[in-house]
């Protein structure tokens, strides 16, 4: 297949964002809202990674795995390994393949794993483990999968570990966000207007200043990423010629601005403080015939004027 210039291009800046947000493993965040939804840019990740060889382990919590499949051809759904805790999520029927631990357990399992390569593991959703498991635990079994190259009496050697978190913000007070996003090493805010979607995406790479990004795309329905250019200034809405401007200060009860006569009053004024040389000259040059005042000071029995000892009358 033979592509053409700008589509070689359009396909270069799509592996180039998706490898700006798997390059440095670690937690990936993906903050999405009720406005933009994000899970589409997670099934984009997933598909990136399965392309490149990389085990993938889809933890489903929130969605089915017939949902979450659903848009990726065969040859991507063969490589994904689906966790499913979305059909039987506390084990009520006692099934063999569930695992113990919950979706927990599955991340320890995973992160036991003998295999040296490359591993992505899609948690769908980090909101839906937020609302079943205590914070900390959860912000604890994170770091252990995402922060170690070898998980605690493993001795095992383990490749780069991307962990990528769906997180529907809306849902959570800032405690919970915030210690999530201090465990990414990657962060992804999705927004958008006009109907055009963007990503946010902040970068923390070690012992370097945090970087920051914003990108425009859209999903296709392969779950390829189509990168686009921001909204023109031309689109963004402007004001109807026809409509007087409202003046913002024809209401107040004081006036911002000074009449000629008033800035005249105000520049002739002589402050109290302010010192004229006139006045000086007249309060320091005397004239003629004007009553000057002296002080007399007869010293007292008990003022000390012993300079060398002035604590002499302490009695000390």
């Amino acid at each position: 297949v033979t592509l053409s210039e700008g589509a070689r291009a359009g396909t270069g800046r799509e592996l180039g964002m998706l490898d700006s947000l798997l390059s440095l493993g670690g937690l990936v965040l993906l903050r999405d809202s009720v406005e933009w939804e994000g899970r589409s840019l997670l099934k984009a990740l997933v598909k990136k990674s399965a392309l490149c060889g990389e085990q993938v382990h889809i933890l489903g919590c929130e969605v089915s795995e017939e949902e979450f499949r659903e848009g990726f051809d065969s040859n991507i759904n063969n490589r994904l390994v689906y966790h499913d805790f979305f059909r039987d999520p506390l084990n009520w029927s006692k099934t063999e393949e569930a695992l113990p631990g919950g979706p927990l357990g599955a991340l320890r399992a995973i992160c036991k794993r003998t295999d040296p390569g490359p591993v992505t593991i899609a948690l769908d959703s980090l909101s839906w483990l937020l609302l079943h498991l205590p914070c900390t635990t959860l912000c604890q079994a994170l770091h252990a999968v995402s922060h170690q190259d070898s998980c605690p009496g493993d001795s095992s050697p383990v490749g780069k570990v991307s962990v990528l978190g769906l997180l529907h913000e809306e849902l959570h007070g800032p405690g919970p966000v915030g210690a999530l996003s201090s465990l990414a090493q990657t962060e992804v805010t999705l927004g958008g207007t006009k109907g055009q979607a963007s990503a946010h995406i902040l970068c923390r790479r070690p012992r370097q200043r945090p970087t920051d990004q914003t990108q425009w795309f859209s999903i296709l329905p392969d779950f390829s990423l189509d990168l686009q250019e921001g909204p023109s200034v031309e689109s963004q809405p402007c004001s109807d010629p026809h409509i007087p401007p409202v003046d913002p200060t024809t209401h107040l009860t004081f006036n911002l601005h000074l009449s000629k006569k008033e800035r005249e009053a105000r520049d002739s004024l002589i402050l109290p403080f302010q010192f004229s040389s006139e006045k000086q000259q007249a309060l320091l040059r005397p004239r003629p015939g004007q009553a000057t005042s002296h002080i007399f000071y007869e010293p007292d029995a008990y003022d000390d004027l012993d300079q060398e000892d002035p604590d002499d009358d302490l009695d000390i």
